[in-house]
């Protein structure tokens, strides 16, 4: 039994779509708890999501129908939910129920169109409130990002922080969710909490101090230590989900703060940098690690808006399994736009000098990009779960915005600052 849309709880009438239901009986009365997963019900299709939402005094009742004139109800009092159906059988039958608060149960149901036209513009509208949103946000989004950037030091640390905090939280939930718990012990609330706070503050003891090994070994040792002084039995499931959220949220997003604030050596053959306004830094201001961020971030953009274009026009042959939707035709596209971009804006900034280094730099921030979405997309599949959280309205939760970056400004801050031997030149 599925139900899509699910009652809207902001307007009424609500209206529900019921597939596949299927019942041998005359008379049947099959209760179904708000959080069950329907096994125990006699249908076709089982799903574990809930079929109403509503508020707990509300006394609703859905009365649906279908061709052969069957009549059925879904009824809610306090808490309760049953389903009541009189037909001799449906099998493929799709059912359309109104449902009104305090309806009476006299109430005559209203008819529908075989068609469903109502059900397919609300589908509709719904999918295009759902684009107007992603764009919005989206703009928004890049907009914050570039002056974010733009402004470097304490600017971009606090806000690096805050996403780390962010999406630190996302990850200890995903952790604890049915899918990931039941396999495993998760770690503590306190101690997820505790280690949420230490990712965050990490890129702000990057800018200060320079370095983040000691930080991180120190980070390390507390969290450790926190763990084994619990009470109760600690388990190695719950230090090793720990420990490895200190690294995925922590560890490898600080590498941005080196990046971007470290490199501090001027962008000397920059054309942009010598038109630079002097009250905004001037040519100072157009360092290195500032134009390989810009590169690192736009190539990442370009990357996954080539992907996601050649995988819906050519794609035909599945990636991996992990994301299924990925197709290897979409990931060349992907890696043939990463690395346009890292060339295009290497003759814009004049860096790197070589051609040969923005190519190798281009595919260093492709296949970073790729992992850390794969990886994400693996710990959601493991967790049951389609959106890492609902932090931004249209895109989900931060680490489904920023999975591609994960990985990308560690591999970015070594190429930059180890495989090219005079950078900035």
């Amino acid at each position: 039994m599925t139900a899509a849309p699910s009652l809207m709880a902001s307007s009424s009438p609500y209206c529900v779509k019921i597939d596949t239901l299927l019942s041998s009986s005359s008379s049947e009365f099959n209760p179904i708890s708000v959080a069950s997963s329907f096994r125990a019900c006699r249908f076709r299709r089982c799903l574990s999501k809930n079929l109403i939402s509503c508020r707990p005094s509300a006394k609703l009742k859905l009365n649906f129908f279908d061709s052969s004139k069957g009549r059925g109800f879904l009824q809610i009092q306090n808490g309760g939910f049953g389903i009541h159906y009189n037909s001799s059988k449906i099998f493929t039958q799709t059912l359309v129920a109104r449902a009104d608060a305090n309806q009476t149960e006299d109430e005559e149901p209203v008819e529908v169109n075989e068609d469903h036209t109502n059900v397919r513009e609300l589908l509709q509208q719904q999918k295009s409130s759902q684009l107007a949103k992603r764009v919005i946000f989206g703009i928004g989004i890049g907009v914050s990002a570039g002056g974010i950037v733009l402004a470097g030091g304490w600017v971009f640390s606090i806000a690096l922080a805050a996403a780390v905090f962010a999406g630190s939280r996302e990850y200890f939930e995903l952790v604890r969710s049915h899918g990931i718990a039941s396999g495993m012990t998760p770690p503590p609330r306190y101690l997820s909490r505790v280690c949420s706070v230490i990712c965050a503050l990490l890129p702000l003891f990057t800018l200060y101090k320079g370095q983040i090994d000691v930080s991180v070994t120190s980070a390390a040792f507390i969290v450790a230590m926190a763990l084994l002084l619990q009470r109760g039995n600690p388990r190695f499931s719950q230090l090793s989900s720990t420990m490895f959220g200190l690294f995925y949220c922590g560890y490898l997003p600080s590498f941005w703060v080196k990046l971007r604030c470290r490199l501090t050596a001027p962008a000397l053959n920059s054309g942009v940098g010598a038109t630079w306004p002097i009250l905004l830094g001037g040519q100072a201001h157009w360092t290195v690690g500032l134009v390989a961020t810009l590169i690192s971030i736009s190539s990442v953009i370009a990357a996954d808006s080539f992907a996601f274009a050649g995988g819906k026009a050519f794609g035909r042959t599945p990636l991996t399994s992990i994301s299924p939707k990925k197709t290897w035709e979409g990931a060349l596209a992907g890696l043939t736009g990463c690395i346009a971009t890292c060339v295009f804006l290497s003759k814009i900034l004049s860096w790197p000098t070589s051609t040969l280094g923005a190519i190798g730099f281009g595919f260093l921030n492709f296949f970073g990009s790729l992992f850390g979405d794969l990886l994400e997309s693996m710990i959601k599949r493991d967790a049951g779960v389609k959106d890492s959280g609902s932090l931004i309205p249209g895109h989900g939760g931060i680490l489904d915005r920023v999975d591609s970056y994960v990985f990308t400004g560690a591999l970015a801050y070594a190429f930059v600052r180890n495989l090219l031997p005079l950078y900035g030149v």
